[in-house]
């Protein structure tokens, strides 16, 4: 009787596996945000709140601007660029045409490395919204370059661009969030937070710092029912390689992606960021596969998914990595 009740349980269970595997083998993102997606929030329960996003002039914090613009969201678009961050603005007032005005987007030009213009920032948008009811710290770069090659002033400027950044407006903003008890807070991490991606270690350890800063901050804003949501994308389409860093300081990749590489569409990974923030989830991995498999791999059996990514070669994981 007890054999046949574990052969039972065995076989369910590798039932069970075999479905997920199957599940996850079509799967562009992780199992909770595809739940949440299918039967969660969706964007729409953000209409009418602010959203602060950094780095809004292209690539995925555009494209996330013009999903929440949809939505209904009152949006900060910050960059460097005014003109990008108007052209942006414009965009995005098409998008929620029906549920938007003009004062409902206010573009403010941020540098993230200018830190002493954090404080001044927040003020702005205070003084325009009243509140500010989600951070997303998007703006960041890339890198490629062997290990060995890198100038130590890369990491630092990166480190500085990637993560200081980040911490530093985040830091401005939670004052408003405490006292009101009610906020949250995003920060674009990505696959190489969580998995050891070859040739480019300044831009490896910047979003592993960025999981360690951040998981730091949910558990001490927990008390003030302030959620923080990290977010892992892996290769996505947009322009990050044309300013991505080398080996060498203030040196570009300058390179511009094929519309043949496998990546996922921005616009795709923008609406599971939307989702993410509807659903206030605590960590999100948004990539196709085989990075969805490693990262689940990685998370259960560590030793193992090294063991794989050492396997696997530089050439692969770099193959994989540029979409060929």
């Amino acid at each position: 009787m007890w054999q046949l009740l574990l052969n039972v349980t065995v076989a369910i269970w590798a039932v069970i596996c075999l479905v997920w595997l199957l599940v996850l083998y079509f799967a562009d993102a992780d199992v909770m945000l595809l739940f949440k997606d299918k039967f969660g929030n969706g964007p729409e329960i953000l209409e009418g709140q602010v959203v602060w996003i950094t780095g809004a002039s292209s690539g995925i914090g555009e494209y996330t601007a013009y999903c929440l613009a949809k939505a209904g969201c009152r949006l900060v678009l910050s960059a460097r660029r005014e003109d990008e961050l108007e052209r942006v603005k414009a965009a995005c007032l098409l998008q929620g045409r029906h549920k938007l005005s003009d004062g409902d987007i206010l573009t403010l030009v941020l540098d993230c490395l200018a830190f002493d213009s954090h404080q001044g920032a927040v003020q702005t948008v205070l003084e325009h919204f009243g509140r500010i009811d989600i951070l997303l710290n998007n703006a960041g770069t890339s890198q490629r370059a062997p290990w060995m090659d890198i100038e130590l002033d890369v990491d630092r400027a990166l480190f500085e661009l990637n993560v200081l950044g980040q911490v530093s407006l985040t830091q401005a903003v939670l004052p408003n969030m405490v006292e009101r008890k009610k906020g949250h807070v995003a920060v674009v991490s990505s696959v190489a937070g969580k998995l050891g991606i070859p040739h480019s270690r300044s831009y490896n350890g910047t979003k592993c710092a960025v999981q360690g800063y951040f998981e730091c901050l949910r558990t001490e804003m927990s008390q003030f029912n302030i959620d923080v949501t990290v977010l892992c994308p892996g290769p996505i389409f947009s322009n990050i390689f044309l300013h991505a860093a080398t080996g060498k300081h203030s040196e570009q990749l300058g390179r511009a992606m094929a519309k043949t590489e496998k990546r996922m569409s921005t616009d795709k990974c923008a609406h599971y960021v939307s989702v993410a923030l509807a659903n206030k989830l605590y960590e999100a991995w948004i990539t196709q596969q085989p990075w969805l498999y490693l990262l689940y791999i990685n998370q259960f059996f560590p030793d193992l998914g090294r063991w794989i990514l050492m396997k696997f070669g530089i050439s692969y994981l770099m193959k994989i990595r540029e979409g060929q």
